[in-house]
């Protein structure tokens, strides 16, 4: 069986500035600015410390040395203590395709049944159409509307999963 070409990783805090580089340059690509996404949370400069909190966790792919994405579990704001929150999960466009996004998110719902949660949620936008595959091909259902209160009113599509 081939290996990954890529390493996946618990973010670290030297890989703060290329998380947030990522998720600048990522987000755009889909119309997600402005106000209601992500792109303008507080944590995306200092994702490290953010995701060392309880009942979290984030993972970066890096490849030959450099950070090229990753994603992230916590708690989902305002919502029930059962459910996580799948969380920034952005990849430059060469790391697209090569497995990366299935890897991560196996690793974040692992991360997530460890912190004892029940449900994994996540929210997007209606046309990241390949992320919306892996979503429902690794067992995430759509729900009709938004749950917690994560503050991205700008999202369009949301789903959830039995842990």
């Amino acid at each position: 069986m081939p290996t990954q070409p890529f390493l996946i990783r618990p973010i670290e805090a030297r890989d703060d500035a290329a998380m947030a580089t990522i998720i600048r340059s990522v987000m755009p690509e889909f119309g997600a600015i402005g106000s209601g996404f992500a792109i303008n949370d507080p944590e995306v400069d200092w994702m490290s410390r953010a995701y060392n909190a309880p009942r979290s966790a984030f993972f970066v792919v890096e490849r030959e040395g450099i950070v090229e994405g990753g994603g992230g579990v916590a708690p989902l704001e305002g919502g029930d203590p059962d459910t996580c929150e799948l969380r920034k999960m952005y990849f430059l466009p060469r790391l697209r395709g090569l497995g990366a996004g299935a890897a991560v998110m196996a690793r974040c719902l692992e991360a997530a049944r460890g912190f004892a949660f029940k449900r994994c949620y996540l929210e997007t936008l209606g046309n990241m159409d390949a992320a919306m595959r892996l979503y429902e091909r690794t067992g995430f259902r759509r729900i009709d509307g938004p749950l917690g209160a994560t503050g991205h009113g700008g999202c369009n599509t949301f789903y959830l999963r039995d842990l």
